[in-house]
């Protein structure tokens, strides 16, 4: 067995370990609720059991990264399955160190879901080892991008603090418009977690399925003489094509529900690079999405906050906005650190220039503004309780579209970590 071998399977070993601890969190929970005998030493017992359940998680996916790190060559965090990964491990360590200042159990039932969300995201590309292009071969790739994805975790674990205080808090029983109002924007932000659990969901079972289909595609550029030059590439899917590449030809296609040919093609407009393909993608995490959150809602037949509104009632509220503002306290510093200052310096080493406007370092600015004002309204203005519990929410899906969306759909200097 080769050490790629090896490090594959410590993390399929750190992944089952987080679903477990999750679920262990879960009984910490709701089973104070019948446990007759004892519900604080219930709540406690099996805290201390989910708490060293993630860190035999987080042990062996830190085996699963120098293990990777030793058959690479280089630290693991050049694409977005090494970095998904790490950003995975540094949420589990967050949470960890969170927990050990608030012991609070609540905690692992919301913040263990994102690290094996992200995990499972991560899953979804190649685990390939690829060689470093010359942009990171540098000794800033470990300084940057670890302290950037550890300020991120901590990000993460406040969105979680975020997202419990506002279920704690809402008035799902209240019939004004402001009740209406907090209960359809929570709401909204379950679904969208659930959007990226159907997306990862639908990828595993097509995969699984073995379905393939493969498009031709031409495309035109201009090269810098001016001269126009068509060059023809294979747009391949793992998920079936609704949507099929702009001015594209079949190749390969396995019928899908009676469908030989994609119904619908890309616009136009939409060229940028393997656009289709991610449109299609998009496509399919709404409409599994809308199935999963269908489900869930027939089977609980109500609001999916208000069916686990009951479990944080014993919950202080205080407590939950003060274990995210901490959160974020803490990670604040490190990303300006890791996202900002070190990315600038090893952008005037690689680049020659501190500062280019790429759509990555925008958006890095972006993240860093939104919780720059975060703090300036928590400290200055007295933002506690809803408003800052919504910024914190909001902050994170800022993190989560610089992450992602920035680095699979906006070309940049950054593209290279989507491959």
């Amino acid at each position: 067995m080769n050490t790629e071998t090896v490090s594959g399977t410590f993390l399929l070993i750190a992944f089952i370990l987080y679903t477990l601890s999750f679920i262990t969190f879960v009984i910490a929970v709701t089973g104070k609720k019948w446990s007759s005998r004892d519900p604080e030493r219930h709540a406690k017992r099996w805290g201390t059991i989910g708490l060293s359940v993630t860190i035999l998680g987080f042990a062996s996916q830190l085996v699963f990264f120098f293990t990777r790190w030793a058959a690479a060559g280089h630290i693991p965090t050049s694409n977005m399955f090494e970095f998904m990964t790490f950003l995975a491990m540094m949420i589990v360590l967050a949470f960890i160190v969170v927990y050990l200042i608030y012991k609070t159990s609540v905690l692992g039932m919301f913040a263990m879901p994102v690290g094996v969300i992200i995990l499972a995201y991560a899953l979804v590309f190649p685990p390939d080892i690829q060689p470093l292009i010359p942009a990171l071969q540098s000794y800033w790739l470990k300084i940057h991008v670890t302290t950037a994805a550890l300020g991120e975790a901590f990000f993460a674990v406040g969105f979680a603090g975020g997202l419990m205080y506002l279920i704690r808090v809402v008035n799902y029983s209240g019939t004004s418009k402001t009740d209406r109002r907090e209960r359809r924007g929570v709401e909204f932000v379950i679904f969208v977690v659930l959007l990226i659990v159907a997306f990862v969901g639908s990828v595993f079972l097509f995969k699984g399925l073995g379905y393939e289909a493969s498009f031709s595609q031409e495309t035109t550029r201009i090269d810098q003489s001016g001269k126009e030059i068509v060059e023809t590439g294979t747009v391949d899917y793992v998920l079936p094509p609704i949507v099929k590449p702009y001015n594209s030809t079949v190749v390969e296609m396995k019928p899908f529900l009676g469908m030989t040919e994609p119904p619908f093609t890309a616009p136009s407009w939409m060229n940028g690079v393997n656009a289709g393909r991610k449109l299609n993608t998009f496509i399919w995490s709404v409409i599994a999405g809308l199935l999963l959150y269908g489900l869930l809602r027939l089977v609980l037949r109500k609001q999916i906050g208000a069916a686990i509104h009951p479990a944080m009632s014993g919950m202080d509220a205080e407590d939950l906005d003060e274990i995210s503002y901490r959160a974020i306290a803490i990670g604040f510093p490190i990303f300006t650190l890791g996202a900002l200052i070190f990315a600038m310096i090893w952008a005037h080493e690689a680049w020659g220039r501190f500062w280019g406007w790429d759509p990555k370092e925008v958006w890095a600015l972006i993240t860093w503004l939104f919780y720059t004002a975060y703090l300036h309204f928590r400290l200055s203005r007295g933002w506690q309780g809803r408003k800052s519990a919504w910024l914190a929410v909001i902050g994170f899906v800022v993190v989560m579209f610089t992450l992602i969306g920035v680095n699979l759909i906006i070309a940049g200097l950054h593209s290279y970590a989507g491959v």
